[in-house]
């Protein structure tokens, strides 16, 4: 068995509860290093319009800007867009528009792309986009309104409107798809990289 271990530790671009644990629960030791970057203006000055796409570009964009501040350390940059159909979503800004984005998803099929890339030095190292399909149960304005009362304030966290991680699981009837890439970090492809790399054997 082996784990990767550099020369220093990896840096994370995220701020997110989720990724930090993946990879502490992995055994890869790394520091949290949120990248303060406008997405949405880098994605519309993009004009891409795949939610992979669109995805890959923000996690690339994300190590970036934290590896030119920190020379010589592997940078790990993720994102995640949800899509369903034609149609992207973004966090919800409050309740009313976490209702809406469930109506909108319940019954129906979506897809989650979670995107991850390894920057040094601003070159990239490697990247990967892994894709989970979500089934949500019919819902109705009954059974949204209390989840969202169960849920509280985690609810404008999370794109969809849910946590697969607490009790958004209940509103699942089908998840096709990596555990990891629905949490948001596709480890596999991201821990056998790192295997190529320096390691030590544990």
């Amino acid at each position: 068995m082996t784990i990767w271990r550099g020369v220093q530790p990896l840096i994370l671009a995220s701020q997110s509860l989720a990724r930090r644990e993946l990879l502490a629960n992995a055994g890869i030791t790394f520091d949290a290093m949120p990248a303060d970057i406008d997405e949405r203006g880098i994605q519309q000055k993009s004009s891409l319009t795949a939610p992979g796409e669109i995805a890959a570009l923000l996690a690339e964009r994300k190590a970036a800007f934290i590896s030119l501040r920190h020379p010589g350390r592997y940078v790990l940059g993720a994102d995640q867009t949800l899509a369903l159909g034609d149609r992207m979503f973004s966090k919800p800004a409050g309740r009313e528009q976490a209702a809406e984005q469930l109506a909108a998803l319940a019954g129906r099929t979506h897809e989650l792309h979670s995107a991850l890339a390894v920057v040094c030095d601003g070159a990239t190292l490697f990247s990967n986009v892994s894709v989970a399909h979500m089934t949500m149960r019919k819902l109705d304005g009954q059974a949204i309104n209390a989840y969202l009362d169960a849920a509280g304030d985690k609810v404008t966290a999370s794109v969809g409107a849910y946590q697969l991680e607490g009790l958004g699981v209940h509103l699942f009837e089908l998840i096709e798809g990596d555990h990891f890439t629905i949490l948001g970090l596709p480890l596999l492809p991201l821990l056998s990289f790192l295997r190529g790399e320096e390691m030590i054997a544990i």
